[in-house]
């Protein structure tokens, strides 16, 4: 009996210190594991299409900064000139004030009247000639302002795939040494795996924030898109207003009434 407690004891001993020496390298193996070890770790393609979804990413938010800055500035910019533009009931007041010597839509209205000397009593062909000149300006601006938008959409679509292409490699890779070591332990299949499922993980993070970065911008472009709308309607009314004065004969001198003409008379 002292014999059997005696090898109990022992065992116990001996699958304690096992577990002691166990730890410290699960320690080691938990801090092999950082992302930054993992990457170093990895295979070069997986390498490659981190770095690619890393410089997707930094393209992203940089295209971001930069479309957004450029439509804020725009649409304050439009904002002024549409409230100064709607302040002048006339074109010829319009065209004359000083504020808006630049003004886009303005200066497309002088060149199509300039175009049209002559034919100015034809005054729904001017407005329809007008408006074609307006609706290429329109559009003309639209393309400026959602230059590099679609590289968004591009990014939000692809960069998933292209991280699932790198976990895929990576996988194979792991199991390629599994083979190799002919193991199935933890130890081993896990820092293959953790490096494969880290180019999922980048290929997520550049595709979210391109997607939501798209949609943000494009609602805002379509915003400064209906400012641009209400600019050209104002445009055409002091047009219109214009050639109607152009058009309209002055009205004949009523007559005198008879006690009127009497009365001059004496």
């Amino acid at each position: 009996m002292k014999t059997f407690f005696k090898r109990f004891n022992l065992g116990r001993l001996s699958l304690l210190a096992s577990a002691g020496a166990f730890l410290p390298l699960q320690a080691q193996a938990a801090e092999a594991l950082s992302v930054q070890d993992m990457f170093w770790q990895a295979d070069w393609v997986v390498k490659a299409v981190l770095i690619s979804l890393l410089l997707a990413s930094i393209l992203c938010w940089c295209v971001f900064v930069a479309k957004a800055l450029q439509i804020r500035a725009e649409r304050r910019a439009q904002k002024q000139l549409l409230n100064r533009l709607l302040t002048h009931p006339e074109f010829l007041g319009a065209i004359s004030d000083p504020e808006l010597e630049n003004h886009p839509s303005l200066i497309a209205a002088q060149a199509e009247l300039s175009d049209s000397v002559g034919m100015l009593s034809d005054a729904e062909g001017v407005k329809e000639r007008l408006v074609s000149r307006l609706s290429d300006l329109e559009a003309t601006r639209s393309r400026q302002l959602s230059s590099q938008i679609g590289l968004l959409a591009s990014i939000g679509s692809v960069a998933p795939f292209v991280g699932l292409f790198g976990t895929v490699w990576g996988i194979m890779n792991a199991f390629i040494g599994i083979a190799q070591s002919q193991t199935t332990s933890l130890a081993v299949v896990a820092p293959g795996i953790a490096e494969a499922l880290l180019a999922t993980a980048m290929g997520l993070v550049a595709a979210i924030p391109a997607v939501v970065i798209y949609n943000q911008l494009t609602l805002r472009v379509q915003s400064f898109m209906e400012d641009q709308s209400l600019d050209s309607a104002a445009v055409l009314r002091l047009v219109s207003r214009f050639l109607s004065a152009q058009n309209c004969a002055p009205s004949a001198p009523l007559k005198p009434s008879h006690s009127e003409a009497k009365a001059s008379g004496q």
